[in-house]
């Protein structure tokens, strides 16, 4: 559920959503959702400062109920 909302979230704030790939992965340390992009929205995703970046694991973090979520934006 979570790749899925953190999906639907990048693809409203990119202006290529169809190269949105989210890829969710399991360690000891917790969970994994890799964000990649097209390289023309990486700025988009990451930010100014690295706000909107940020707030998308904020937002993860909240909807993860507690559990350890960490959200990456992978650079190709």
């Amino acid at each position: 559920m979570l790749a899925a909302a953190l999906e639907h979230i990048v693809k409203g704030i990119v202006d290529h959503p169809e190269d949105v790939r989210i890829t969710a992965s399991t360690s000891p340390r917790g969970d994994l959702l890799e964000v990649r992009v097209h390289p023309d929205d990486r700025g988009r995703v990451i930010g100014r400062g690295g706000r909107t970046a940020k707030a998308l694991r904020t937002l993860v973090a909240a909807l993860a109920d507690g559990r350890r979520v960490r959200v990456d934006v992978a650079d190709d």
